[in-house]
């Protein structure tokens, strides 16, 4: 999820440059959530993930 996260990004800058605002501030914004959803699951993977505990 972090990988599409950057590509979104990425898209976003390289629209920037070419002028495209519409569809920056929409790359742009899937890029945010996308990176926002992959913090929240990250952070729910490391206190509910495997413990070895017996």
């Amino acid at each position: 999820m972090l990988k599409w996260s950057f590509i979104f990004l990425i898209i976003a800058l390289i629209a920037a440059v070419f002028g495209f605002m519409g569809i920056v501030s929409a790359a742009a914004g899937i890029a945010k959530v996308l990176f926002f959803v992959f913090i929240v699951l990250f952070i729910i993977s490391l206190f509910t993930g495997r413990s070895s505990r017996v």
